[in-house]
């Protein structure tokens, strides 16, 4: 079946073994001004396929030869620009996540709501073949290892879904950038993205701040409130630190996920959302639910696609290039001239294990920044931990914490440097009478080094 008066440049395929479920789709895509070509069958479909070009598939699970996966999976190698998208039967969350893994676009719940319908075909034609908008200094994953060149690569392939993704990883690898570089190579680019840490919302207020709240829902509730579903409508939401949801949570998240409706505090009836999912945690997610402190229907449910970050470790050569561009935009942030590296300096950022990743990375270039003196940046600016990790020796992120910490009282490193920078610099201080200039030149650092030092550890105040 065919529409002649419509804008025949831009076709849909759509293959379902149902008449009247055809008819509704022809209808309505019609309605859009976009030419439909429908098959009653796998093999109706494939010879479509062979004869014309289309723009968007839709395709029914079952049909009399065989199934919409086995339609996916030939689209997905036969015609990899084309997104197609399932329709499923109600509930069936198993085929929807199959399809999402096979490589579908999205999917549509049985009986097939207009409006959604109507919002997913418009994603999939925004979709561009390729698209290399560029980032924002400081939001980009580089390095030209192979496991960061492998993340870059799924990440573009992601993007051009609708699926749900999970970045697994540890802290300070990335995932939130990650997630933001989805986002932003998607057909949801220029919409919200809004980052939740769900580690930090106070269990009794986790609903209201996802679902929303109606006014007089509780007391204190004297307006009505959008949630974070609500805000990232069109967008995206991202969920970091998924783990730390409460039991009770997960349930109404998943339910939210699975329906694309979500109901605020307060009210009677549901609201669509049209949100893409994205969650991340540092915790191993699969041993949680080994554990029965995540319910394995959500995990089964936002795990369709992980992208694994790579930690520093495994990407040892990168750590030169990142160096000298964290240091140009920290030295850039603070109105100063970067300075150089040492050979030396570089070789031990090389062989460090970087428990935090590129995260501690950025805190000991920061630190170096702030306490070298007028020559390039050195392996004592650097302030290390003496054990120091090489190639085939035991990492430092795999001891222990009490072994990392034992030679600072318990503190963390970070903190344990604060603390001495700090001393030394009030001991300057008071040795010139709080002359700052004075007080520099004993510490061996410029007057504008000195200062932003001040400035970070709060100091400013005490030098009155």
């Amino acid at each position: 079946m065919t529409n002649a008066n419509v804008n025949s440049s831009v076709r849909v395929l759509v293959v379902d073994d149902e008449a009247d479920i055809r008819e509704l789709l022809d209808m309505t895509l019609a309605r859009m001004g976009l030419s439909c070509d429908c098959a009653a069958s796998v093999a109706e479909a494939r010879q479509y396929l062979l004869d014309n070009t289309y723009r968007l598939c839709l395709t029914d699970m079952r049909m009399p030869d065989g199934d919409g996966l086995e339609l996916v999976r030939h689209i997905e190698a036969a015609h990899p620009a084309l997104p197609v998208a399932v329709i499923t039967a109600h509930g069936s969350t198993e085929n929807a996540v199959a399809a999402l893994k096979a490589g579908a676009f999205d999917y549509l719940s049985k009986p097939v709501s207009l409006a959604q319908l109507r919002a997913l075909v418009k994603s999939a034609l925004a979709l561009p073949e390729t698209k290399t908008a560029a980032a924002p200094q400081g939001q980009e994953l580089l390095g030209s290892s192979l496991p960061m060149t492998q993340v870059r690569a799924l990440i573009g392939k992601v993007a051009r879904s609708e699926a749900p993704v999970y970045i697994s990883g540890e802290s300070g690898s990335g995932k939130e950038l990650a997630a933001r570089l989805i986002h932003r190579q998607s057909v949801r680019g220029d919409r919200p993205f809004v980052a939740v840490n769900c580690g930090a919302i106070p269990e009794n207020l986790m609903e209201s701040e996802f679902f929303g709240y109606r006014k007089g829902a509780f007391t204190g509730a004297e307006t009505e409130r959008e949630g974070f579903f609500q805000a990232a409508d069109s967008g995206t939401l991202f969920l970091d630190e998924v783990a730390d949801l409460p039991l009770a949570m997960q349930v109404k998240l998943l339910r939210a996920i699975q329906e694309k409706q979500v109901r605020r505090v307060g009210a009677t009836a549901e609201e669509p959302v049209n949100v893409r999912i994205i969650c991340a945690t540092h915790q191993n997610l699969r041993q949680r639910v080994d554990e029965n402190k995540f319910r394995a229907d959500l995990f089964f449910r936002i795990n369709v696609i992980e992208i694994r970050m790579p930690s520093l470790r495994e990407c040892c050569d990168d750590v030169p290039d990142l160096a000298h561009r964290i240091l140009d935009r920290l030295a850039a942030a603070s109105h100063l001239d970067a300075p150089a590296i040492t050979p030396r300096a570089l070789a031990t950022l090389r062989d460090y294990a970087f428990p935090g990743n590129v995260r501690e990375l950025e805190n000991i270039l920061e630190r170096a920044l702030a306490l070298h003196g007028d020559g390039a940046i050195d392996v004592a600016d650097l302030q290390l931990q003496p054990s120091k990790v090489g190639a085939g020796e035991t990492a430092i992120a795999d001891a222990p914490r009490k072994q990392q910490t034992a030679d600072f009282a318990g503190q963390p490193l970070q903190d344990y440097l604060d603390e001495q920078e700090r001393k030394a610099i009030l001991d300057a201080l008071q040795k010139t009478r709080f002359n700052r200039t004075a007080a520099a030149r004993i510490l061996g650092v410029s007057f504008r080094s000195l200062r932003y030092r001040m400035e970070r550890l709060g100091l400013n105040d005490a030098a009155g």
